[in-house]
Order: C-alpha cells, then sequence, then structure tokens
C-alpha cells in the first residue's frame, strides 16, 4: 500500500482545519511499517482514511494505493464511496483494522463467537454455520485462547483486558486480510500481557505474509516489532526510513525530543526527562518546603505509613457469568509495607494483582477483612482501618489520591475553579476570597493559565486533565499522595511532563508517594523503593537500584524480560516469554512457589532487599536460583 500527499482536513464554522498536510508513505507486503507520533498528530485520521471510515466532516485528497496480492489489482481507497460495494469487499476482508479499546470496540450483548463470526459470514455469505464455527475457533486458538470452543460462547465482559485484545485480532484476521492496521493495541494493557500480543502479531503478521501499519507511541514498541519507521508530528510527516536509521541516526529534532521524553533504566540518580513542552511550576503560595511537625522536641517519625497483613477477599454472590454462588477470591492477602517520610514507594505488578484495591483500602473506599493501617505525620498515630466521624474527614486532607483515568475522575459538569475549589468548600478550609486565592495558586503549580478557571475538562488535552487532578489533589495540602496509573494513559512527551511536574513538587513541598503503575520504567524514574505484587501479595520490596539490577524472584524477572527496550540491541526474547503469564505459579520454582501446605516468609537479603521464599532458604540459593 501506498499513501501519496494525503491531505485531510475538517470544516469548522465555515474555515478549514488541516489535520494532515500531504503525507507520503508505504506499507510493504509482508513488513510492518510503524506511524509514531503523539496524540493529535493525525495517526489515527490516516488509518480512518485508509479503512474509509472517515467523520462526514472530514474532507480528503490525495491517492492511497491498495494493491492486493490475491490478483495484483491497485485500487484507490480515497475514490470509492464509503458505502460502495467495492469498499465493503475491501474493508474487513482485504483490509483489517485492530483499535485501541477493545472494551468499547466489542460488544457486551453478543458472544465473542457470534462477533467474530459475523465478518466472515458477511464476506463468505454462503458458508454454514458448523463451518463458521469451526472457522471461528479456529482462528481462536491462534490468538491463543487456551479454549476455544468455551471462549466462542463467552461475552467480552467476561474476559480479561489482554484476551479481549486477542478476541480483536482473531476478529481482524477472520478473513486472512493483506493489510492489517493495529491501532494502539498495547496502550492500556500491562508489560506483560502487551509483550504476549506484540509476539503474537509479530507471529501471525509472518504466518500469514500480511502487510501492517502500526500505529503507536511507544519507541519500545516500535524497536521490537517495525521494519520501516515513519514519525508525524501536527500532521506532517518529519522523518521516515528504516528502523535501524532512525534509531541508530535521527535527523529531525523532534524526533531526538521524542527519544529523550522515554524514561530508560540506564539513567542516572538525579537526571530527568527532556519534556518536548515543559510545564512552567510557579509554587506561588506553595513555595517553600512544608516544616515537618515536632512532637514534645523531637524529630517528626521516620515512617509515615505503616501497613501490616493486610487482606481483602471478595464473594462471589450469584453465580451465573462469575461462578458459583460462594466462590472466594482473595484480591489482598497478608499485605504489609512501610512509606517513609518524603520518599516515593513504587508498587508495581500486573492487572488483578491488587495494587489498586491497596489504594482503596488506605483511602478508606473499601473495607478490609483484616490487618492494620498506620498514619503518623507527628500529631499522633492514627489507625485508618479504624477512624471515622471527624477524625476520618480530618485523616482524608491527608491523605489524597491521583486516579488513573483523568477524563471519568473530573465532573464534566463543573468549571476547573469548582473542581479545585470543591475540596477546600467540603472541608472548610478559609473563606470565599481564601479559596480563590488557593485555586489561583493551584492553577500556578501545575503552570497552568488562571484564564482556564472558566472552562470545563472537555477543553483540555489528557495531560492537562491530569495536572488538574493533581492540583485537585494538592488543595488540602496532603502529606501522602497516591498515585493510581497517573501517566498510563499518555503520550510519551506529556507522560514526561506529568513525572517531572511529580517529582518538582515532591522536592518543593515535601510530598510522599505511593506511586502505582505497571510501567516499570516509570517506576524505575520515580520510585526511591519499589514493591513487587503478585496474586494479592507482595513477593519482593527492595531500593530501586538493587530491585531493577538485581531481582531475585522469578516474577520480577518475568516482568524485567517483558519490558520493550526502546533500543534495537536489546530486543524482546519473545520465545521466553510464559504463555501463562509471570504469575503462573508452577513456574517459580521450589524456593518460591506456593502448595497447600507451603511456609513462605520473607528472606532478608541484606540492604532493604526482601524477597518471599520457602522458609529458612539459604540467601545464596535464592540469588542463584
Amino acid at each position: 500500500m501506498r499513501i501519496e500527499d494525503l491531505d485531510v482536513s475538517f470544516s469548522i464554522y465555515g474555515d478549514k482545519l488541516r489535520v494532515v498536510k500531504g503525507a507520503n508513505l508505504r506499507v510493504l507486503p509482508g513488513k510492518v511499517t510503524a506511524l509514531v507520533g503523539e496524540s493529535g498528530s493525525g495517526k489515527s485520521i490516516i488509518s480512518q482514511s485508509i479503512m474509509g471510515i472517515l467523520p462526514t466532516p472530514a474532507q480528503a485528497t490525495g491517492r492511497i494505493l491498495f494493491t492486493d496480492p490475491l490478483n495484483g489489482e491497485t485500487t484507490d481507497v480515497l475514490q470509492l464511496p464509503r458505502d460502495s460495494i467495492e469498499m465493503r469487499q475491501l474493508r474487513g476482508a482485504r483490509m483489517a483494522n485492530i483499535f485501541q479499546e477493545p472494551m468499547t470496540s466489542l460488544s457486551p450483548l453478543h458472544t465473542v463467537g457470534n462477533q467474530i463470526g459475523e465478518a466472515l459470514r458477511i464476506h463468505n455469505p454462503g458458508i454454514s454455520r458448523t463451518e463458521q464455527r469451526e472457522k471461528t475457533e479456529e482462528m481462536l486458538g491462534l490468538v491463543g485462547f487456551q479454549n476455544p470452543h468455551r471462549t466462542f460462547d463467552m461475552y467480552s465482559f467476561e474476559l480479561s483486558g489482554g484476551m479481549r485484545q486477542r478476541a480483536m485480532i482473531a476478529m481482524a484476521l477472520i478473513c486472512n486480510p493483506a493489510l492489517l492496521i493495529a491501532d494502539e493495541p498495547t496502550t492500556a494493557l500491562d508489560v506483560t500481557i502487551q509483550a504476549q500480543i506484540l509476539g503474537l502479531l509479530r507471529n501471525l503478521q509472518q504466518k500469514f505474509n500480511m502487510a501492517m501499519l502500526l500505529i503507536t507511541h511507544d519507541l519500545g514498541v516500535v524497536a521490537n516489532m517495525a521494519d520501516e519507521v515513519v514519525v508525524i508530528y501536527h500532521g506532517e510527516i518529519m522523518e521516515a526510513g528504516p528502523v535501524d536509521a532512525i534509531f541508530r541516526q535521527p535527523q529531525h529534532r523532534y524526533l531526538k525530543a521524542l527519544m529523550s521524553a522515554v524514561p530508560h533504566f540506564d539513567m542516572k540518580p538525579g537526571e530527568r526527562l527532556k519534556s518536548l513542552r515543559d510545564v512552567p511550576v510557579n509554587l506561588g503560595t506553595f513555595s517553600g518546603k512544608k516544616k515537618l511537625a515536632k512532637t514534645n522536641g523531637n524529630a517528626p517519625p521516620q515512617v509515615l505509613l505503616t501497613v501490616r497483613n493486610l487482606t481483602k477477599t471478595y464473594i462471589s454472590k450469584g453465580g451465573g457469568f462469575f461462578g458459583k454462588a460462594g466462590t472466594k477470591f482473595r484480591a489482598v492477602d497478608d499485605v504489609g509495607f512501610d512509606i517513609r517520610r518524603g520518599e516515593c514507594l513504587g508498587l508495581v505488578g500486573e492487572s488483578g494483582c491488587g495494587k489498586t484495591t491497596v489504594s482503596k483500602i488506605l483511602m478508606r473506599a473499601i473495607t478490609a477483612d483484616s490487618g492494620s493501617v498506620t498514619f503518623e505525620d507527628g500529631d499522633g498515630k492514627i489507625d485508618v482501618l479504624a477512624v471515622k466521624g471527624d477524625e476520618l474527614m480530618e485523616l482524608r486532607t491527608k491523605i489524597q489520591m491521583v486516579f488513573q483515568d483523568p477524563v471519568s475522575s473530573l465532573s464534566p459538569r463543573m468549571t476547573i475553579r469548582n473542581i479545585l475549589s470543591e475540596p477546600l468548600e467540603i472541608h472548610e478550609h478559609g473563606n470565599s476570597g481564601e479559596r480563590k486565592e488557593k485555586v489561583k495558586g493551584l492553577m500556578q503549580a501545575i503552570g497552568l493559565d488562571q484564564h482556564y478557571l472558566s472552562r470545563y475538562p472537555h477543553s483540555f488535552s489528557g495531560g492537562q486533565r491530569q495536572r488538574i487532578g493533581i492540583a485537585r489533589a494538592l488543595a488540602l495540602g496532603p502529606k501522602l499522595l497516591i498515585l493510581d496509573e497517573p501517566v498510563s494513559a499518555l503520550d510519551v512527551s506529556v507522560q514526561a511532563q506529568i513525572l517531572n511536574l511529580l517529582k518538582d513538587l515532591q522536592k518543593e513541598l515535601g510530598l510522599t508517594y505511593l506511586f502505582i503503575s505497571h510501567n516499570l520504567a516509570v517506576v524505575d524514574y520515580m520510585a526511591d523503593r519499589i514493591a513487587v505484587m503478585a496474586r494479592g501479595r507482595i513477593v519482593e520490596i527492595a531500593p530501586r537500584e538493587i530491585i531493577l539490577r538485581d531481582p531475585v524472584h522469578p516474577y520480577t524477572r518475568s516482568l524485567l524480560a517483558a519490558v520493550p527496550f526502546p533500543d534495537l540491541d536489546r530486543p524482546l526474547d519473545f520465545s521466553a516469554l510464559n504463555a501463562e503469564g509471570p504469575a503462573a505459579k508452577q513456574s517459580w520454582g521450589p524456593h518460591f512457589a506456593e502448595d497447600k501446605g507451603g511456609d513462605l516468609a520473607y528472606a532478608d537479603l541484606g540492604g532493604g532487599h526482601f524477597v518471599r521464599a520457602r522458609r529458612g532458604a539459604d540467601v545464596q540459593e535464592l540469588r542463584t536460583w
């Protein structure tokens, strides 16, 4: 496929807004071309142009030449009406798309098999129902489902994020297309699931000899998947070429800046990410570190939060899709850790391991079954799990949370002024004039202009909305911030802005962070110590320079092995990835695996490094396992 002088514009109030400006690129048969750029750069508009699904106000000019290897015919897709028979014969059959968010792309009312089989039925009208099921189950097996027959009759909400993405891949490939467009196929996935999906896509692409257009902003994914790379910025192609030349000899300053914005494990202590657009941080009324409280003339305690033996069990009430009634699932199982004053503790693990459940327990959003959480900021110890009434309200001014999704965590019906002043009003901080000044100070602290206060959240980009979420969390002057995947939904360049902002705020305000993420490179950049969580338990905890460079637990090693580096000399070993995932305890070995009579404890490896292993196991054996 070749794209020549593609120009896409939208008519807005009589004017034309050009979102793609004279784009030229190619996708060779059997090869992967990566289209790289930030959100809003025009990547998805190009993919929609290829598939003939541009929004109605859009106008496209140029040529999109698709050559079908089956008959050698070349078609200019832009010349075909979007609902014509010719376009429908190409779309879904010869050209297929994997969309970014599988949950919203799959119907919750139809079974997985029904949705996958629909494409096969539309493009092969004479196929029998039995043959349709056989081919669908065969494709489900190819994309990694262990029991395709059972999966065929399941619904999308019964599948995990990784499994839903596999179902989307099966739907795209069911008609053996010649061109596959993968639009951010792994953005919302864990590092381990991402590695599995990337390995699957690469194997299937080679098996079917497909051309693939891979749309992404993750340079680690590009380095491990692409044959050619096209870099786009504000609708214009900045640089294009073979992957080797792009990574080893980047020419355009935008590409160089993009590479400098990616956190990596080789960063030196104190080294900052180079954001494409720096956020001017002016702490104003927040300037200077907060004075640490003292009790009886003594320095405040070093440990701000102490968590011990935390457990939380969920019980299924109704059978049906979710199993038999009364089935128990232990989401948090004997979790314990300390968070020291002024540090950032990173909590990492796959989706479903219990990270967010722990954070909700700390915030008193859900109730723990057992365990203890003690908060001590110098004004006396607080039993977090027991406080009620006014004491609980006071505690919530000291512990605040920044949520993963800045869109759903901000009310669309409230202006930014109302969003930032709401916590001050609820907790009766100051009078009206003082609150207005505090809100202005918050806007300065996150680098946003005060003129934005009358706007609504939909007027802002993802990074700006996340900064507003951070400002709201800072409004009450908390001692501890819980950051639940605060940058997972952001571009790499915006991610660098937010991470640098969080580091600046921590330094200037003396904040303490619990940073929850599945991105190990991000955690390495932010955290002082890292706790690794698997199946509800912390399996390893250590200072970041130890745990990410000399891990001991097999689960931690598996997580690190699945990280795609933006480095051609450090490719992912897809063959070494465990198909059942790193949390499969049977692959952990005798020193770490739990059986029904297992007796595990935390072994002290020195230097603050602890690993959950068989009680009495020799430390040297654990290191060499």
